[in-house]
């Protein structure tokens, strides 16, 4: 018998950790070869680790919810017959794990030493351990506000407990003049506290849903990204006349030699790859003072899950592809992000993104920017209204094609003119689509 570590896989070139959301196998299982023992989640991807190996789980060596580096151990297999298969690695590795377990209890063992351990404070007559004198000045907590505190332990001491619920409480109870003394003053420089969350009262009849893990990154991203930029959007509006009947005539030509649908999305992005060239300069990323002005597009298209939630896969290098090449990846991607087969590479890595909104029905809308970046684009639904045209005999009323483009972008760095000049520029070469196309 032999033991064979399975370690935490690389799934993309700029991912270093994932979490481990879920083991499907328990210790003591008995395991096939290419059989799924866990799953991990990346960002929003979520994703099975198959073993190479077959054999008996003989120890999980992380709990759910912890993150692990990528080459990482995560589990030891007890595998028959392959001990000459086995990495050297493995039993220095079995025993630094060994080490670490030990170590943690002598961690535990002198911290309950150190918080039972009787040492005089500087001043007043009570007796406090060095581990709450360590808590009361990470918290800013004077010695005479110390003393104020009641204690539970033996002899009336603090305890750590007592200490971490002042602490906690703190802030809800009003100052006496004594604890008044410990309380720094707030200086211009000190960040503002966030607002207080309001009050949310229950009715009879209301249900309450704990958020999924993927929800919860995106509602935190989402926060994040309106904390971090500016959000500023412009609107044209479009005739794209020419786009819908060149599609509607290509569309089952495509389909028969491809096997393919072919979607609005593709054009789309072609016109704001076009676009792009044309205004590098939002194709950037600010850090700090500094801006990346990145060399290759790649363009993020946001997609709706089954489950309600948001996704957005990546198409790399978008610059470099054609029509048909666009075409394919989009339906690619879709089709993958709908059926939870997406890798964690698959979302990483955009400069610039587009959101269809039009796919809910929506003629316009305010895209909130996917950091990164500093800008994202949204599609309206394609109308027929009437519209005013210019010909060479005069003014004339046409039933035409129109869809809302709705520009967001970080007002640090992109001003009007640049965001708006650069959807002006994506609505032209929408409008300007050549009928005889071919793809």
């Amino acid at each position: 018998m032999a033991e064979f570590q399975l370690v935490m896989p690389k799934m993309g070139e700029s991912i270093a950790e994932a979490t481990i959301i879920r083991w499907l196998k328990n210790e003591g299982d008995k395991i096939e070869i290419d059989e799924a023992i866990l799953e991990i989640a990346t960002d929003k991807v979520d994703s099975e680790v198959p073993t190479p190996k077959g054999g008996i789980l003989s120890k999980k060596l992380f709990n759910e919810g912890d993150v692990v580096k990528v080459g990482a151990p995560v589990a030891i297999i007890i595998t028959e017959g392959e001990v000459a298969s086995v990495p050297v690695i493995s039993q220095v590795a079995n025993d630094s794990l060994k080490l670490t377990e030990a170590m943690k209890v002598a961690e535990n063992f002198v911290a309950n030493a150190i918080e039972n351990t009787d040492a005089p404070s500087n001043n007043g007559n009570k007796f406090y351990s060095p581990l709450v004198l360590n808590i009361a000045r990470a918290e800013g907590v004077g010695m005479t506000e110390l003393e104020k505190i009641p204690g539970t332990g033996k002899d009336d001491r603090v305890t750590k407990r007592d200490i971490l619920e002042y602490v906690e409480n703190k802030d809800k109870q009003p100052l006496t003049a004594a604890a008044s003394q410990a309380v720094p003053s707030i200086t211009v420089n000190e960040p503002a506290k966030p607002a207080q969350k309001p009050a949310i009262s229950l009715n009879n009849g209301d249900e309450i849903i704990e958020m999924d893990r993927m929800r919860k990154l995106i509602a935190d991203h989402m926060v994040m990204s309106v904390s971090t930029s500016p959000h500023v959007t412009s609107f044209v509006e479009a005739d794209v006349t020419n786009l819908v009947n060149w599609r509607n005539k290509m569309k089952d030509v495509f389909k028969k030699r491809e096997g393919e649908n072919l979607t609005f999305t593709p054009l789309f992005i072609e016109a704001v790859v076009k676009a792009i060239k044309d205004f590098p300069m939002i194709n950037i990323s600010l850090d700090g003072t500094n801006i990346i002005k990145r060399k290759n597009i790649n363009i993020g298209m946001a997609a709706a899950l089954p489950s309600g939630n948001l996704i957005v896969p990546v198409i790399k290098n978008a610059d470099m592809m054609n029509l048909l090449g666009l075409a394919k990846a989009v339906n690619d991607l879709a089709n993958r992000a709908r059926t939870n087969k997406l890798t964690p590479d698959d979302i990483q890595g955009g400069t610039y993104t587009l959101t269809n909104v039009g796919t809910f029905g929506n003629v316009m809308g305010t895209p909130i920017i996917n950091q990164p970046q500093v800008a994202i684009l949204a599609t309206g639904a394609i109308r027929k209204k009437p519209a005013v045209l210019e010909t060479e005999y005069g003014d004339v009323i046409a039933i035409r094609h129109m869809m809302f483009l709705s520009h967001s972008y970080d007002h640090r760095v992109v001003d009007g003119a640049l965001g708006g000049s650069f959807v002006r520029r994506v609505a032209d070469y929408l409008e300007n689509w050549d009928v005889n196309r071919e793809i």
